[in-house]
């Protein structure tokens, strides 16, 4: 029997070519222009196999049908096609339980892969596991702890036990950090080690909630309360409840909405629009933000009033490049986890290339380390990531040293003169504990925190510089 594919696309030219792709495939295919007639589609007694749909819609979104879809009880597998620079929106959707998302322009043995994982998964549950699966990815995705790679540097150490001092309690908390360390990851971590972890975690990006929308996805509303409000919904709160609700990039949280936000953390009660009558919610908040929001204070874009609500407890999530030795437990975990999932053969990261990315700013952090990876071991054909892999990062680090040249090379030649790089008798500098511990201080110091680099200046390997930085409690 022919699999029945729904394509949901408001471009007609890119619509029809996705429609004749998968006729010449051996699917039978349904193409709609836009959610209203993917409603109407989906209304009658047609069963799809798999649904294909664009994120941006003439008449909606992605995201407003999964909505949609999970309201109806439709369990239909859900693809969400994005665009450049849309990743985010895509992972919110995951949240709202798609089944996987797949970036423009589309990759035809990509999509396939992708189409045929969804059989799979078909083929080896009944229909309702399929169901609970797809909840219980949107709610409980690091509830395996033992999966989860833990840095094992002093900062991400401190984070981890601030980690464990604040999830038994109720306290809101705030996670601050950087695009890319990974504070979802850090407020999974708090929710499960909690007392609310087999309850529901409900994950929100304010960024894309819209001053008109925000209150109803927020709160709710009742059929008939604006235009559009053509059935009861229930809002992220009432959907959060007895768990944990992470608003995520919460600085992006209309100012209009701060208010009603305040009111309903102060009083644990959700009004929905339309309604007189308040309902009680048993939530914990907790938020992240790569922004400053006290800045965001002063400028007049964020409640005071409601930063302190929710920053009852802060953790802060260190940059990558503060933990430099933790890149190659990651680059490992996550070569490991590409090879799985591209069913590649890929085991070791040769010495040269873990250098590469041991000695790379990363700005994107371990989102930009993991996407890093991945691409390395798709162009990867032995067992072994090599520099070569790693092509462009190599290229970047070429670009950023010719660059800097001048600076780098009068820095290093004061460095050099201060201890002694590449000098064979370099050892006679720590032959006095308190002068050993003077330099140490004086590369991290000239090195700006990086230890790698401060180990190059003091001509001794990492290792033996971490020995020395715990035998001295230098702080970093």
């Amino acid at each position: 029997m022919r699999r029945q594919i729904l394509i949901v696309e408001d471009d007609s030219a890119f619509g029809t070519m996705l429609l004749k792709w998968f006729e010449r495939n051996g699917y039978m295919a349904t193409l709609c222009n836009g959610m209203m007639s993917a409603q109407n589609a989906l209304s009658n007694k047609t069963t799809f196999d798999l649904i294909l749909s664009d994120l941006r819609l003439a008449d909606g979104d992605g995201i407003m049908l999964l909505s949609w879809l999970r309201k109806m009880q439709i369990i239909t597998p859900v693809i969400i096609m994005t665009g450049y620079g849309e990743v985010q929106t895509a992972v919110s959707a995951i949240k709202l339980g798609a089944f996987d998302f797949l970036e423009k322009p589309i990759n035809p043995s990509l999509l396939t892969k992708k189409i045929q994982s969804v059989f799979d998964q078909n083929e080896s549950t009944e229909v309702s596991s399929t169901s609970l699966k797809i909840k219980k990815k949107s709610i409980n995705y690091y509830k395996d702890n033992s999966k989860i790679v833990e840095g094992t540097s002093p900062l991400y150490r401190q984070m981890y036990s601030f980690i464990d001092l604040v999830a038994p309690t109720q306290m809101a908390v705030m996670i601050i950090g950087e695009s890319g360390t990974g504070k979802e990851h850090v407020a999974h971590m708090i929710h499960n080690r909690s007392n609310r972890g087999k309850g529901p975690f409900i994950a929100v990006d304010c960024g894309s909630l819209s001053t008109e929308l925000a209150p109803s996805e927020l709160f709710g509303h009742k059929k008939g309360s604006f235009t559009s409000a053509i059935d009861d919904k229930n809002g992220f709160f009432w959907e959060a409840n007895g768990g944990t609700l992470f608003l995520d990039e919460v600085g992006n949280l209309p100012y209009g909405v701060q208010t009603q936000m305040l009111r309903s953390l102060q009083e644990k009660k959700i009004r929905p629009i339309g309604t007189s009558n308040d309902i009680e919610v048993d939530v914990r908040i907790i938020t992240a933000t790569n922004e400053n929001l006290e800045q965001a204070i002063l400028q007049g874009k964020f409640r005071e009033d409601l930063y302190h609500r929710l920053n009852e407890f802060m953790i802060k999530v260190p940059a990558l490049r503060e933990c430099i030795e933790d890149i190659s437990l990651y680059a490992h975990h996550f070569m490991e986890e590409a090879s799985n999932e591209l069913e590649k053969d890929v085991k070791y990261i040769s010495p040269e290339a873990l250098d590469l990315l041991e000695n790379y700013s990363w700005p994107g952090n371990l989102r930009e380390l993991r996407n890093v990876v991945r691409r390395s071991v798709l162009f990867t054909k032995a067992e072994t990531i090599t520099s070569a892999s790693l092509s462009n990062l190599s290229d970047f680090n070429s670009e950023s040293t010719n660059i800097n040249f001048k600076f780098s090379r009068i820095k290093t030649n004061s460095l050099e003169a201060d201890f002694g790089a590449n000098n064979s008798n370099n050892h006679a500098l720590y032959n006095n504990p308190e002068d050993e511990k003077d330099k140490i201080l004086k590369a991290l110091n000239k090195s700006n925190g990086n230890k790698t680099r401060a180990a190059k200046l003091l001509n001794i390997d990492r290792k033996t510089l971490y020995n020395k930085i715990h035998l001295y409690n230098i702080e970093l």
